[in-house]
């Protein structure tokens, strides 16, 4: 009898525990830490806003484990509404619910976890911060599917991401003062140019496939649409300072973030893919500028405002 083993493909051998991982990993974008951060600074901008300098420990724990469970959740249902469309951008085709190493149903799965786990640190807080944190589960489960039908997916995001502050202000305070809605003006304007300019690196791309964004809303108009959002966001952070009565250190912060946002359009004047990708990367300096400048003049007590 002829035998065929010598014909025969030889096996793979098994995948070691961290290769099995890495696909999960990747898919709540554990390697790319930059969403992260982009949503932790407005969050510590409003748990030190709401107290007045250092928040409890306890607060701060559950936000900053909160913030990284639920980017990581909003990851995860985002690559599972765009499983249609991210096999066809260059930038997103390599993710693990386009290239089928991640099944669809197990995504599911893994959101509901991570939202669950967010939810109990939540319960740890007050009834109001509970009542705040059903809205912003609806916000990060919406999210994705809007590029389909609007062209201002990147002003929900701004809400979503945003939804931390006046949540930071009722576990903190009991209640959701203006201050707290002018910060969270303040990050909507920030988030919406940001995220703009990561969508300008996907613009060719999203028009091919018939998916919408500010970038494609915006066309030729771009950069001055970008200008007029970066002006908002300066300006009532300017507004904020006055309220809250924050002084110089805060203000030092705030105009080094402007320098960051004037660089920003300096690079990417020309639109070039990686010209807009460094731009939209160098967002995370703006907001840890105006963490450090916000942390340092509440611990100071520099309360001597410039104007007024």
């Amino acid at each position: 009898m002829m035998s065929y083993e010598r014909y025969a493909e030889p096996m793979p051998p098994p995948l070691s525990r961290r290769d099995r991982l890495r696909p999960w990993w990747r898919l709540i974008r554990g390697d790319r830490p930059i969403g992260v951060l982009l949503l932790l600074w407005p969050t510590w901008w409003g748990l030190w806003l709401a107290a007045d300098g250092l928040p409890s420990i306890h607060l701060l724990i559950v936000f900053t484990a909160g913030v990284w469970l639920t980017r990581s959740a909003g990851c995860v249902i985002n690559d599972y509404a765009d499983r249609w469309l991210d096999g066809q951008v260059e930038r997103t085709r390599d993710r693990p619910l386009a290239t089928g190493e991640i099944a669809p149903s197990a995504a599911l799965w893994l959101f509901a976890g991570l939202m669950l786990i967010a939810l109990g640190l939540v319960f740890t807080t007050n009834r109001l911060t509970v009542q705040l944190s059903v809205v912003a589960v609806l916000l990060a489960a919406s999210y994705p599917y809007l590029k389909r039908y609007t062209y201002l997916p990147q002003v929900y995001l701004g809400i979503a991401f945003g939804w931390s502050i006046p949540m930071a202000f009722a576990a903190t305070q009991g209640e959701v003062p203006a201050l707290a809605w002018l910060l969270f003006l303040a990050n909507l304007l920030w988030t919406t140019a940001y995220d703009t300019w990561y969508a300008m690196v996907d613009r060719d791309d999203d028009i091919r496939a018939g998916a919408r964004s500010t970038a494609i809303l915006f066309g030729p108009a771009d950069l001055a649409a970008l200008a007029v959002m970066y002006s908002g966001f300066i300006i009532a952070m300017l507004l904020l300072a006055r309220r809250a009565e924050l002084g110089p250190l805060y203000h030092l912060g705030l105009l080094v973030a402007v320098g960051i946002v004037l660089w920003q359009f300096r690079i990417a004047r020309s639109r070039a893919r990686a010209a807009c990708f460094r731009a939209f990367l160098a967002n995370n300096r703006v907001g840890a500028a105006i963490f450090i400048g916000l942390a340092l003049d509440l611990a100071f007590e520099s309360r001597l405002p410039l104007v007024g």
